[in-house]
């Protein structure tokens, strides 16, 4: 076992426990990426699924963003991809530039054989993503205390998705027709990727990641009674399984983070299904979110990401609404945008998006306006 140096900003992590704060903790997803100069040196001539597989590449990048922005990011997340899991599987996946993810040969149809190729592999998950927990224990060390780090993986809903469509979607016609034609065949393929992201974050715990999110990047893709067939129960699945597979390894439980881009139909559910933090995307409005939970869950989220292109005014009125939502900021909210850091951002405008969630709660917002 890994030795790593005493943790110095546990804020994000006291939240995500619900305790009460002296202000909200803040981080954004994808804020290690292509927004920052810093990245494209780092990147060089590699391209992105190798940056994912070198440690060395990974944990600089994971880095770059608590470095620029030192003292105000209460999180690191490390840089991996969601799609290792499917790569793990044996899929061959390509990240083509200007695209985005490519699957040269998708799943067709449950008869194709590689559906059953796919659902009876035994996939040592420790060798073939042995990068990635190497990265997490090399970032852990470089980090030395400042920030918890996250890990996370996929939701059996998203990896499917992308297996079976080829890549992004607009329609999603393929999967549509693989969970309306083809649902029991869709569910046994959901079960193994929900076994596989299982272990796939409890080794990420091992290797040193101090919470852990599961992505659900496509569920605004179904409908409220599709997501209750098709995605929720493999989330409850990992919620339920996480812990037990942690206890197995001998390791300490971690918060559990949940992101469903676009259920925001399904927060109730969200809130009752195991998970400690429940993430937002910015179409749902902070108060009516705050008012679903009843303090079940701490919420995660939520300002659009497209708020950094505009003025430092418009930055710290929705900040201000935000803030007023989540009820302060002292305790049931880590800030956070409704998704990743889109491109183009200013570094800039984004650390002032930082400075404006710490001023504005590190007193209490609700009481001074």
């Amino acid at each position: 076992m890994t030795d790593f140096a005493p943790l110095r900003n546990d804020l994000l992590l006291r939240t995500a426990k619900g305790e009460r704060v002296e202000r909200a903790p803040v981080w954004v997803m994808r804020q290690a990426g292509r927004y920052l100069p810093e990245y494209h040196k780092a990147k060089g001539s590699h391209d992105f699924f190798e940056c994912c597989r070198s440690p060395d590449i990974a944990s600089t990048l994971t880095l770059q963003p608590i470095e620029r922005y030192e003292g105000l990011v209460d999180a690191a997340i490390i840089f991996s991809d969601i799609l290792v899991i499917p790569q793990a599987l044996g899929m061959t996946v390509e990240m083509v530039e200007h695209k985005g993810p490519h699957f040269p040969s998708p799943l067709k149809t449950p008869s194709d054989g590689q559906y059953a190729e796919l659902l009876e592999k035994d996939v040592n998950v420790e060798k073939e993503l042995d990068y990635v927990y190497k990265a997490i224990t090399l970032t852990r060390q470089k980090l030395e205390g400042r920030v918890p780090l996250f890990g996370f993986c996929g939701a059996p809903w998203t990896l499917f998705c992308y297996m079976v469509e080829g890549g992004g979607s607009k329609l999603f016609v393929q999967v549509k027709t693989w969970i309306y034609k083809h649902p029991n065949e869709s569910k046994r393929m959901l079960e193994k990727l929900a076994i596989l992201c299982v272990e796939h974050l409890a080794l990420q715990v091992k290797a040193g990641a101090q919470i852990v999110q599961v992505f659900d990047s496509w569920a605004a893709e179904l409908s409220p009674s599709s997501f209750k067939d098709f995605s929720l129960p493999y989330l409850r699945y990992i919620s339920k399984h996480l812990p037990e597979r942690l206890k197995e390894l001998k390791q300490e439980q971690v918060p559990m983070v949940v992101f469903a881009k676009g259920a925001w139909y399904a927060l109730d559910a969200l809130c009752e299904s195991g998970y400690q933090v429940v993430g937002l995307d910015w179409l749902q409005d902070a108060a009516d979110a705050v008012k679903i939970a009843k303090g079940r869950v701490v919420l995660q989220g939520n300002a659009d990401p497209g708020l950094l292109y505009g003025s430092k005014e418009s930055i710290t009125t929705v900040v201000e609404d935000m803030v007023a939502g989540f009820g302060g900021g002292k305790q049931g909210w880590i800030a956070n945008l409704g998704h990743g850091v889109t491109p183009f951002v200013s570094p800039d405008d984004l650390k002032f998006y930082f400075e404006e969630i710490r001023r504005l709660t590190l007193h209490d917002y609700n009481q001074n306006t």
